[in-house]
C-alpha cells in the first residue's frame, strides 16, 4: 500500500459554512507514514455522490478515509449509504449502543431514538470503537481495498485514526520511510529565494525533494525524503538542513510549524529581554502576535495603539514639529515612536509602525501600502521603509510580520 484517497462529507464543507482541517491532518499522518494521498474530494450529502466518489476513489487508490454524515439527524446519510453500497444491512452493535448509552447518561441527558441509531452500523463492516464521541467508525473491505469511514468531528476523527487506522496502515506501508523538515524562513521573495538555492536544488540528494510554501511573507522550505533505511534517511536529510543554514542563514528563523512570534517570544525570554510595541496602521496586530504565544507576560510589558496623531504627539512624545515637517508616515515619526514607547514603558526593545494601510489615503509620494517600521533599544534606533500591497489586510499582516523579523535580527545582533 503507498497511495491513498480522502473523501469528506458534509453540505457545510462546500458553501463554506467549514473549513475542512481533517483532510490536511490526515494528508500529514498518512505522508509521515509512507503513505502518498493522490486525491482529495469533497462532497455533499447525497447518496449519488457518495456512491459515484467512492467507485472512482476506490478504482485508483487501496485505501480510502471518509470523514462525515455519520451524525443522528437524517441528513447524515453515509452509513445508510456505505450499506447499500456494500450489500449489506443494518444491524445494532450491543457494544456502540452500550458505550453511546453510558456517554449520554454521564452528561445527565436524555437518550432518545436518534441516539440509538448511531448503534446501527452495516452488518458486514469492522466497527472502530470511538471514545471521544457517539458515532463509532467502520473498515469495509473490497477486492483487496480498504475503505475506512470517520465522523467528521475533528477530535473524534483523530482519535479513530491514530487508535485504529494510523498502526494499520504503518503495517501495511512495508516499513518505507518518509521524513519532512520544515526550514521556516522570513525576508525575501520566492522568485528570489529560489534564485539563491539553484546550486542546493542541483546538488541535493535524489532521495530527497525540496518544496517552497510561501504564505504571508513567510517561506517554508519543506524538504522530503523517502526510502527504505530510516536511520540513513534521517542523516541525509539532516545533511541537507546543515547545508540550508550555510547558504540562507539570514532568513532563516526556525523550523517545522514554528511562527515568528514564537521564535521572537523565546529569544526575549531566553536572553531576559522585555518588549513593548507603539502601532499606528497595524491597529495593535503586532501586540496581538506577540500576546498569543503562551508566557508571553514575561516578556512583553504594553502598547500604545496611537492611531490618531494627537496619540502619537500627547502620549508618545512625537515632536507635532516632526509630524508638520515629514508627516505621519515617515521615518523620523517612526523612530521618535518608537523612543516615545521605549521611554515611556522601559523596556529593553521598541517597535513601532506607521504606514498607509488602505484601501485609501495613498499620494504619489506616499503609495498605499507604504510603511515605516522602527526598532529601538538603548543602542539607537534602527528603521526601515516597506512597500507592501494595495490591500488593507495583507498590508496589515506583512507589516506586522516584518516587524517582528527586524526585532528577531536586533535581538540577534545585539
Amino acid at each position: 500500500m503507498n497511495s491513498a484517497e480522502i473523501i469528506t462529507v458534509g453540505d457545510e464543507l462546500l458553501i463554506g459554512q467549514t473549513v475542512d482541517t481533517n483532510s490536511a491532518w490526515m494528508g500529514m499522518q498518512l505522508s509521515m507514514r509512507g503513505i502518498k494521498v493522490n486525491r482529495i474530494t469533497s462532497i455533499s450529502d447525497r447518496r449519488e455522490e457518495i456512491i459515484s466518489a467512492l467507485d472512482e476513489a476506490l478504482g485508483r487508490a487501496p485505501l480510502v478515509l471518509m470523514t462525515g454524515g455519520l451524525g443522528p439527524t437524517s441528513d447524515d446519510i453515509t452509513k445508510e449509504t456505505l450499506a447499500e453500497y456494500f450489500g449489506s444491512r443494518l444491524v445494532e452493535d450491543r457494544e456502540v449502543l452500550a458505550e453511546i448509552t453510558e456517554r449520554i447518561t454521564r452528561r445527565n441527558l436524555e437518550m432518545n431514538e436518534n441516539n440509538r441509531r448511531q448503534a446501527m452500523v452495516p452488518e458486514i463492516c469492522r466497527v472502530l470503537a470511538n471514545h471521544a464521541g457517539t458515532a463509532p467508525g467502520m473498515l469495509f473491505e473490497k477486492e483487496g481495498r480498504i475503505i475506512v469511514s470517520m465522523p467528521g468531528v475533528p477530535s473524534e476523527m483523530k482519535h479513530i485514526m491514530q487508535e485504529h487506522v494510523l498502526p494499520l496502515v504503518s503495517a501495511m506501508a512495508g516499513g518505507r520511510t518518509i521524513v519532512h523538515r520544515n526550514i521556516m524562513t522570513y525576508g525575501t521573495f520566492e522568485a528570489k529565494l529560489a534564485e539563491r538555492l539553484e546550486g542546493f536544488e542541483r546538488e541535493l540528494h535524489p532521495a530527497v525533494k525540496l518544496a517552497y510554501l510561501p504564505a504571508h511573507g513567510v517561506i517554508k522550505l519543506r524538504l522530503t525524503g523517502s526510502g527504505d533505511d530510516g536511520d540513513e534517511l534521517h542523516r541525509i536529510v539532516e545533511k541537507q538542513v546543515r547545508k540550508l543554514y550555510t547558504i540562507i542563514p539570514d532568513i532563516i528563523y526556525g523550523e517545522d510549524e514554528v511562527t515568528l512570534e514564537e521564535t521572537v517570544g523565546k529569544l526575549l525570554l531566553s536572553n531576559n529581554l522585555t518588549i513593548s510595541t507603539a502601532e499606528s496602521c497595524t491597529g495593535g496586530k503586532i501586540a496581538s502576535l506577540l500576546t498569543s504565544v503562551p508566557g508571553s507576560s514575561a516578556w512583553f510589558r504594553g502598547s500604545v495603539v496611537a492611531y490618531d496623531n494627537s496619540v502619537k504627539t500627547g502620549l508618545l512624545g512625537v515632536d507635532p514639529e516632526t509630524i508638520s515637517r515629514h508627516g505621519a508616515v515617515s521615518e523620523e515619526t517612526a523612530r521618535e515612536m518608537a523612543k516615545g514607547i521605549l521611554r515611556l514603558v522601559k523596556t529593553d526593545f521598541a517597535i513601532a509602525v506607521t504606514g498607509i494601510a488602505g484601501p485609501d489615503g495613498g499620494t504619489p509620494d506616499k503609495p498605499i501600502g507604504m510603511v515605516w517600521i522602527a526598532v529601538a533599544s538603548a543602542k539607537g534606533v534602527i528603521a526601515e521603509k516597506h512597500r507592501f500591497a494595495d490591500d488593507r489586510m495583507i498590508n496589515i499582516s506583512r507589516s506586522s510580520y516584518t516587524a517582528l523579523n527586524l526585532l528577531r535580527k536586533q535581538i540577534i545582533s545585539r
